[in-house]
């Protein structure tokens, strides 16, 4: 059995030709508690049709079927399809078409869990354990739901699930299935990496438990309450949270692996389980800017909790490799061209998305695509064009 995601693979780490950083949040510090103001940020570029149709059309790096993209914002509006929904039917990629938004899914979760703090139904400096009695070792017990949310909670690698290095491998475990009580397991079983805070390293496992938390505190399932708190009151009528259905309802694109003997082989019915809570949603790049849109608004939650997602980790917080901390609570930082981005990658066995937007939503875009490959390090790099593209003369780029 496997998961959808890989255990340790490190979701946005894209590297982008040239100076820009897209999702990675190396190219420039962002805030974090305490520090100074940033600076106004370089006037954003002008969009230009032609080059982002062009940016969704060069679906050769990385070899993907289809692309959509919505940009919006103040600083402008444009939308653009490229591809194929189904290779089968030959159908067209539509605006409205639902994807797997991967990891997208935790910043509904961090969402729900920060308004249960608002509602003073927990508070982010408990521990897990005492929220999940008899789920963690006792001696996991200084990691807290804040740990859980910024990724600094220090929990080891997963011992004993294979993780697919091919497509073929992909394939036999597609419809591999665990409880959650059994995937917290096999992250459990060693020692911490760190002392909870001290460091940072991107874990899926983190918003498993933190899902888990919603189900106790809610009493139902994860989906529901976000179905209840975030979906009905922003009208995401084409977003979902499948639970164990493995396929994908409704008009959508499929996604396709490249087997070794060359041909594409359909991805889209994938058993979610092992990604619950932490990217296991079903969404439409409409829906997902929508979300954009009224998080970063402040609809969904109150300022001082608001906060907490454009507010990174202290200065010596690191991540493992030694690298400033990019994760906030529920949030990723990107710095491209010197203008600072906020938002979510995800990913899963054919797809791939991006939701960035600047603080002041001067620039919001959405994108999703269908990489053919499996980890072979290219999958990212559509995310890299529409970001450099977007900023690129506000770094003086030419």
């Amino acid at each position: 059995m496997t998961s959808t995601h890989m255990s340790r693979r490190a979701f946005g780490h894209v590297a982008v030709a040239g100076t820009a950083a897209v999702a990675t949040g190396l190219a420039l510090p962002g805030h974090r508690a305490g520090a100074a103001p940033m600076p106004l940020p370089p006037p954003l570029p002008p969009l230009d049709p032609a080059a982002l149709q062009a940016v969704i059309d060069d679906r050769a790096a990385p070899p993907s079927t289809a692309a959509q993209l919505r940009i919006g914002g103040t600083a402008g509006h444009w939308r653009g399809t490229s591809g194929l929904a189904d290779l089968g039917s030959r159908r067209p990629v539509r605006a409205g078409d639902r994807v797997r938004i991967g990891s997208v899914t935790k910043v509904f979760v961090a969402t729900v869990v920060l308004q249960l703090v608002a509602e003073r139904r927990l508070a982010l400096d408990t521990p897990v354990r005492r929220i999940l009695p008899g789920l963690l070792p006792d001696r996991y017990g200084a990691i807290t739901v804040a740990h859980l949310l910024n990724h600094t909670s220090g929990l080891p690698d997963h011992v004993g699930i294979p993780e697919p290095e091919t497509a073929e491998e992909v394939f036999r475990h597609r419809f591999d299935h665990w409880t959650p009580r059994e995937w917290v397991a096999t992250a459990t079983r060693g020692p911490l990496k760190f002392a909870p805070g001290t460091r940072q390293e991107y874990r899926g496992i983190n918003y498993v438990l933190a899902a888990l938390i919603i189900d106790r505190l809610t009493g139902r399932p994860y989906g529901e309450a976000v179905a209840a708190r975030v979906l009905r009151p922003l009208g995401l009528t084409r977003t979902t949270v499948p639970g164990d259905d493995p396929r994908i309802r409704g008009r959508h694109v499929h996604g396709y692996l490249r087997t070794a003997d060359g041909r594409l082989r359909d991805i889209t019915e994938y058993d979610q389980s092992s990604s619950r809570g932490e990217g296991d949603m079903i969404s439409t790049v409409d829906d997902v800017d929508r979300l954009l849109t009224a998080l970063f608004s402040g609809e969904l939650l109150p300022p001082r909790l608001l906060r907490l997602m454009f507010t990174l980790p202290p200065d010596e917080v690191r991540m493992l490799d030694g690298s400033p901390a990019r994760y906030s609570t529920g949030l990723q930082q990107a710095a491209v061209n010197g203008v600072v981005l906020w938002g979510k990658t995800g990913e899963t066995y054919g797809y791939q998305n991006a939701a960035f937007s600047t603080r002041d939503q001067s620039r919001r875009f959405v994108l999703a695509y269908h990489p053919t490959t499996v980890r072979d390090g290219t999958e990212s790099r559509m995310i890299a064009r529409v970001g450099d593209l977007l900023t690129r003369e506000a770094g003086g780029a030419g």
